[in-house]
């Protein structure tokens, strides 16, 4: 019985680990991510401060935007352009899937919900190591930021 139970939680780790990586293969024009989704109907990031207008609620929009930066680590995460001077910070809803790395510089269109949040900082230092900052970059960080984050269901690379 004791080795069927360490066989287990063997197993287990090893489950999690090999979810806890980026997909294998290149972000492809067409390749589609989590529930996928189409380039119909989306909007341009552009849009999203002016949709969201300051509000604190969700909103339910598809998106087209260029990928500033993803997370190298496993692709958890990726920063979108909305404008010359605003990005938008992308989660994956449930953390149920990730993007390949070389998604950075692609344009994607994004199914999800849009909202404002202001990101603590530990979570913006946290985020800052994840990306490979310099340190004195990462203890640079000393306020909290009020920014456009978008929880995605599915991601479609369109460019």
């Amino acid at each position: 019985m004791k080795y069927k139970v360490m066989l287990c939680a063997l197993l287990m780790t090893a489950g999690l680990a090999a979810t806890a990586q980026p997909p294998k293969g290149k972000a492809t024009l067409n390749t589609t991510y989590g529930a996928g989704t189409t380039a119909a109907g989306a909007i341009d990031a552009s849009k999203l401060p002016s949709l969201l207008n300051n509000d604190t609620g969700k909103v339910a929009v598809k998106i087209k935007a260029q990928v500033l930066d993803v997370c190298p680590k496993k692709g958890c995460w990726m920063q979108l352009k909305v404008n010359d001077s605003t990005t938008a910070f992308v989660k994956m809803k449930e953390y149920a899937f990730f993007v390949p790395l070389d998604i950075k510089g692609k344009t994607i269109v994004l199914d999800g919900e849009a909202y404002q949040h202001i990101t603590s900082v530990e979570e913006l230092q946290h985020y800052a190591k994840d990306a490979r900052k310099p340190q004195q970059e990462i203890d640079a960080i000393t306020a909290p930021k009020r920014e456009i984050r978008y929880t995605a269901s599915g991601i479609r690379v369109v460019e």
